[in-house]
């Protein structure tokens, strides 16, 4: 048919790193990076290849450093995601891409947007983070109990934000479908609705699972990264831009995509009522053909 549902490979990075990656949708289409979130891997939710074929996207997915079978980067900054991926376009042959990043994944996609101007066309975050500590924001405001917690841990110490993560893991390890369940009390009813679907929710136990296979170090220097500094700045994004986020998100809280909507230029941004953090697996298709357009039109 043209198309395949996966393809994975192992990547090689700088430093010597084994990055584990995933390909999926039209092997020759247009390339897109897609950034998964916290915590996560490279089989978290994505279009079905039916609808990547159909975009004529060749969506690259890839294990964060630490995270399943990549290998860790201890200390590893938000922006040192660009030299990653910059190091699997090479090895993929590819001089410029567009990337998307949802959720923890969303820092991640900005950084490649900032540091790799000559080779990102077009970025999309997805209910983003904005960076810990911004001028002007009340971070934790609206947040859940539970990522107040995680991220207050992470600003303590790696020992402990490791001592929460960790037992955290191996219970996901033990019952992969636990990490959603303990979500429920937090979830809003547009949250509730999109994590019913069996399809989803299937690919997100699998996202955690695979994710957490040997250890939680992926997450805990995730989030370590997410509250100390990204190592750039968003203000410096010179690439189309696009910021999303469900106005009623209590994970990531709106007021995050707002202030980086306000401070990346020319950025749109787009605050959806009654949408919330798991709203944007419904959104993340129908933003393909934004990201791929220019290059469809052979313009950067």
């Amino acid at each position: 048919m043209g198309w395949e549902s996966a393809l994975a490979r192992v990547v090689i990075a700088a430093d010597g790193r084994k990055l584990a990656v995933e390909e999926s949708g039209e092997p020759k289409g247009r390339p897109v990076f897609l950034l998964h979130g916290t915590p996560g891997c490279r089989l978290g939710p994505r279009p079905r290849p039916i609808v990547l074929y159909q975009s004529g996207v060749r969506l690259i997915a890839f294990d964060r450093p630490g995270y399943g079978e990549s290998d860790r980067k201890s200390g590893r900054t938000v922006a040192d995601a660009a030299a990653d991926v910059a190091a699997i376009a090479d090895a993929l042959g590819l001089r410029r891409f567009a990337v998307l990043g949802r959720s923890g994944g969303g820092p991640h996609a900005l950084a490649c947007a900032a540091l790799l101007p000559g080779r990102v066309t077009k970025a999309a975050a997805l209910v983003p983070l904005a960076p810990h500590g911004a001028d002007g924001l009340d971070w934790f405001a609206g947040m859940t109990a539970s990522n107040v917690a995680e991220f207050s841990a992470a600003r303590r110490s790696v020992s402990v934000v490791a001592g929460r993560l960790g037992p955290a893991a191996e219970r996901i390890r033990e019952d992969p479908g636990s990490h959603l369940a303990g979500l429920l009390d937090e979830l809003t009813d547009a949250d509730r609705k999109i994590i019913g679907d069996v399809g989803i929710r299937r690919l997100l136990v699998s996202n955690f699972a695979e994710g957490l296979r040997s250890s939680a170090a992926g997450w805990v220097d995730d989030v370590i990264a997410l509250v100390t500094p990204w190592g750039f700045d968003p203000g410096t994004i010179s690439r189309p831009t696009l910021v999303w986020h469900g106005a009623e998100d209590r994970f990531s809280p709106a007021g995050h995509a707002a202030w980086l909507g306000e401070r990346i230029p020319g950025a749109r941004l787009i605050l959806h009522p009654g949408g919330s953090h798991f709203s944007a697996l419904d959104v993340l298709p129908r933003l393909l053909p934004w990201l791929v357009e220019s290059r469809r039109n052979g313009s950067a």
